[in-house]
């Protein structure tokens, strides 16, 4: 037998590796059904469900290398950030999943309570989460449902060259704003977004992305904290928020 990989592990979810098999094992069961459900329904390549018994679900490993990491340079090509920016596209032009995603006001209430968390608690300076919260006010507007991804971190795609071979995580697929999808995916990498929406298209809205770059920011860093995570790791979460305030 191949030596057994803990690829991720916290109270909600743990991914094993066995050799070329991941073994998903979810808390709530209705993720790894919705994240076959979505692989089946995705316009674009994704891992091979080679059996689901809840809560476990296994799939094949995609060929290929991801974008990169949080914190590091990317590897990949500007062609190949196109080529993600193009199979995005595809997606986010694909018929909707038919079960529901977040609303706007989820979205809205989450950010409001996240902030004040992050004021009682400290976490960051009181004038970061509040400059950062009147910058992802630009992403509370009402949106035209796509097909999302719904946590499409660049560690998600992976490249041969300049083509997309897999993106992998599908449990947060949904209808949503596709430009969340795309803020996601050039987190903490922002200096890839011309050569995403390169490949994406028209009908990117930078000014939208830039602000859900400071509301994911804002929303996961309690979550990361609590499930082991740094959100201040270099070119992660709070260097994001950060970045924010370097601007005028």
């Amino acid at each position: 037998m191949d030596e057994v990989e803990v690829v991720v592990a916290h109270s909600q979810r743990a991914t094993l590796r066995v050799g070329d098999v991941f073994l998903k094992v979810d808390s709530d069961p209705a993720h790894a059904e919705r994240e076959a459900r979505a692989m089946d329904l995705a316009p674009v390549p994704t891992p091979a469900v080679l059996w689901r018994e809840p809560p476990v679900l296994a799939i094949a490993a995609v060929p290929g290398t991801a974008l990169g990491v949080l914190g590091e340079p990317s590897p990949a090509s500007p062609a190949a950030w196109a080529a993600a920016g193009a199979a995005v596209r595809r997606l986010h032009d694909a018929p909707l999943p038919p079960w529901p995603g977040r609303t706007l006001d989820d979205v809205a209430a989450e950010l409001d309570r996240e902030c004040a968390w992050l004021l009682d608690h400290a976490v960051v300076p009181p004038e970061m989460v509040r400059k950062n919260r009147a910058i992802a006010e630009a992403a509370l507007r009402p949106w035209t449902p796509a097909f999302v991804h719904g946590d499409l971190q660049l560690t998600h795609v992976f490249v041969d060259g300049d083509e997309v071979t897999g993106v992998i995580d599908w449990s947060e697929g949904a209808p949503g704003d596709a430009m969340f999808d795309l803020a996601i995916l050039t987190l903490g990498h922002e200096e890839r977004l011309d050569d995403v929406l390169a490949g994406y298209g028209d009908g990117a809205d930078r000014e939208v992305i830039r602000a859900w770059w400071s509301l994911r920011s804002l929303v996961a860093s309690r979550w990361l904290l609590e499930h082991g995570f740094d959100p201040d790791a270099p070119g992660c979460e709070l260097d994001v928020l950060r970045a924010r305030m370097r601007e005028r």
